[in-house]
């Protein structure tokens, strides 16, 4: 168990001058106001808050930040106010633990919304000061170490979140350790059986294992020395989760996979690195296209090493890492290896961190600009969290992109227009398609042609948040303009029939105040909510028609009605469906949304091919004239079943399909066609195309494919 002495020695040890009267206050404030208070296993509370200082103190932040680990959660949890903090402590630590508090613990089985409104907070706090995140990490990684005690259900929910969250904050950080413990104790609970069967086959090898380790330890330290590095060489098993994700993407079991080992090469220089490198080139046969290069080329959290594969002794792959001790100090400690405390540089905004900080500006900048929860959550996940590749501008700029990325990321990166008016990419002097997926090094030059207009179809090939939300918020723009003019034209169309002009409506102010009575924030909403549907013109007419002119009722149409004109001649089919005021009328689903019975609808009268039946929110519905829209409604008594289209995003492993499969044939649901592709990222991605009687089935099979090991999404597509 942790002590405060424990504390402040860590403490001590990388701040001489820290204030450790003001701890020890601290942490007899801390005592008091959790006095009673016990966790779930029964100790008293103050150890959390005691442990979680020593964290902070091991991560080497300032005496602040280790005093507001032990005050974080007096101010959530009971009686103490910020106020008597700030009175006993100062601004900085009452700062800290204000920030603390603001940040609600995450839940994953809550509305999307407050997830998303959750991590906005976390992205504001740390962009006013990074130590924020940093104690937030070391409060996660000690709830993580003692979840032992907590509910099934809270065990696994609180380990996604941590998984798909906090671990890849902690990698952007450059924090190695805590990433690699979280992973670690996220696989303990979400996949247990897994984790316990990999754990006890490491740990029967252990003892051979070791004498492996020894012996290439041993060999390295002799080769290096004889030629006068002066170099410290470790090795280690890699960590469970890494050895779990690559068994997963190489489809083989433990027994089979070799390159498990990781060994680490640490010297003085940066020029040793390069000749420690040529030394273990020169015992052992390198493995072709397993050398990289960060340390002419760091990554964007600013680690540096060498990394190599090579096929070891007896034939055993293992892998090496060559660095610095400075470069290793910062592998480890990650962002708070750069601060200097003592200049208060703890945010945003000072040179030193603008380029390392980059992706946290980006996501400030998205969570501004994306209101929608599950778009902007999507965007953290993909640009925030994935590996990179690096490529080079024609005047050799580098830059990061996630993998898969694409020359239309490399565009949008560049400038929103350019992305716009991409039409294609020059990649290492050849001409390549728009799909290309970026390679480490390649050099990228975008061909434009004036006037292009993104395409709803780039959304599929984008990678990077940035791309996917302009080409988004373009797309939006452009339907959003339609349906103006569609409510334009509807509304005026209606209005004349009671013999008023919509043009003086306009101009006298009246829309604008009508809009303000139906909630509408502006006349160019109201309208184009009546060209998407969302609002009907019989809401309007009241509040613009006079009195009398309303109950004496519209002029009479001239001609019958000209929906049922149009499907005279269409021979009526079963469908499932009833059309509403149209008798003896065919039905049919178009591809771009395949709706099945239980989604909301809408019909369009189609000149001989009946009523084309799509999705509420297909975007084609603004295609149409609003006056061919007809209402629709599913048929309770049909049994008919209806094709549709679905995603699922998996690791590429054996197996999986199958058990996909036997997901579809359980729930008895028939599958018409299947593709399968493979990414370079080792994922899969499986469309099916499959046969349902109604969106609950849907519901019901997708929920049983995305619990299936080794899935991590599934979607139904629109086409």
């Amino acid at each position: 168990m942790i002590r405060l002495d424990d504390v402040l020695e860590e403490l001590r040890r990388h701040h001489p001058e820290a204030d450790v009267d003001m701890v020890r206050r601290a942490y007899v404030f801390s005592a008091k106001a959790h006095r009673g208070q016990v966790r779930r296993n029964g100790e008293p509370y103050l150890i959390h808050p005691l442990e979680v200082s020593y964290i902070v103190s091991k991560l080497r932040l300032d005496t602040a930040s280790v005093c507001a680990g032990l005050l974080h959660d007096t101010v959530e949890d009971t009686a103490v106010t910020v106020e008597e903090i700030q009175a006993d402590f100062g601004e900085d630590v009452a700062a800290l633990v204000a920030a603390l508090t603001k940040l609600e613990k995450f839940n994953f089985t809550s509305v999307e919304e407050a997830q998303a409104e959750n991590f906005r907070k976390m992205l504001v706090a740390m962009s006013r000061d990074l130590r924020v995140i940093l104690v937030k990490l070391a409060d996660r990684l000690h709830n993580m170490r003692t979840l032992v005690h907590m509910p099934e259900d809270k065990q696994k929910a609180i380990s996604k979140e941590t998984l798909d969250i906090f671990a890849p904050l902690a990698n952007r950080l450059g924090i190695n350790w805590v990433k690699t413990e979280l992973e670690d104790l996220c696989f303990k609970y979400l996949f247990p059986v897994e984790y316990k069967r990999l754990a006890e086959s490491i740990q029967k090898t252990r003892a051979e294992r070791e004498q492996y380790i020894e012996r290439v330890i041993s060999l390295l330290k002799r080769e290096l020395g004889g030629h006068g590095l002066d170099a410290e060489v470790t090795g280690r098993p890699k960590h469970l989760w890494s050895i779990r994700q690559k068994i997963h993407s190489s489809g083989r079991d433990l027994g089979s996979l070799f390159d498990i080992l990781a060994f680490r090469i640490s010297v003085d220089k940066t020029s040793e690195c390069y000749e420690a490198l040529g030394l273990v080139h020169s015992i052992w046969r390198p493995v072709p296209g397993r050398f990289k290069d960060y340390v002419a080329l760091p990554k964007g959290n600013g680690y540096q090493s060498l990394h190599t594969a090579v096929m070891g002794p007896e034939g055993e792959r293992v892998e090496i890492q060559i660095r610095t001790r400075e470069m290793h100090r910062i592998a480890e400690l990650g962002v708070a290896a750069h601060w200097s405390y003592k200049e208060g540089k703890y945010g945003l905004g000072t040179q030193d961190t603008d380029e390392r900080f980059r992706w946290l500006r980006q996501l400030l900048e998205w969570q501004r600009d994306l209101k929608d929860p599950s778009e902007f959550m999507e965007t953290v996940k993909v640009d925030l969290f994935d590996d990179e590749v690096f490529v080079f501008t024609p005047t050799s700029e580098v830059q990061f992109f996630p993998v898969g990325s694409t020359p239309l990321d490399f565009a949008y990166r560049i400038h929103t227009t350019l992305g716009h008016e991409c039409t294609g990419a020059i990649i290492n002097g050849t001409i390549q398609p728009l799909k290309y997926a970026l390679q480490n090094g390649d050099v990228v030059e975008i061909l434009r042609t004036a006037g292009s207009k993104p395409k709803p179809d780039w959304i599929k090939v984008v990678r990077t948040g940035r791309a996917a939300t302009k080409i988004r918020h373009f797309l939006r723009q452009e339907a959003n303009a339609r349906a103006e003019q569609i409510g334009i034209e509807l509304l005026e169309r209606e209005l004349r029939r009671y013999g008023v002009s919509l043009t003086r409506t306009r101009r006298g102010g009246k829309l604008e105040e009508v809009a303000g009575q139906l909630r509408q924030r502006s006349e160019k909403e109201l309208l184009m909510d009546l060209g998407y549907a969302k609002i009907r013109p019989n809401q309007v007419l009241p509040l613009i028609v006079p009195a009398d002119k309303l109950s004496a009722g519209p002029k009479p149409e001239k001609e019958e009605n000209p929906l049922q004109r149009l499907v005279k001649k269409v021979i009526p089919t079963k469908g499932g469906l009833i059309v509403d005021g149209i008798d003896g009328v065919a039905t049919h689903f178009p591809k771009c949304c395949s709706p099945v019975n239980g989604d909301a609808i809408v019909g369009f009268v189609t000149v001989g091919r009946g009523v084309s039946v799509h999705r509420k929110d297909c975007p084609r519905t603004l295609d149409y004239d609003p006056d061919r829209r007809v209402g629709v409604r599913w048929d309770t008594e049909s049994r008919q079943v209806t094709p549709v289209q679905i995603r699922v995003h998996s690791t590429d492993a054996p197996g999986l399909l199958a058990s996909m499969s036997q997901s579809f044939h359980s729930a008895g649901v028939n599958i018409t066609a299947v593709d399968c592709k493979t990414t370079p990222d080792k994922r899969a991605i499986n469309n099916f195309t499959v046969m349902v009687s109604d969106v609950e089935q849907l519901r019901r099979v997708m929920g049983q494919i995305e619990r299936i090991e080794g899935v991590t999404s599934v979607e139904r597509l629109a086409s």
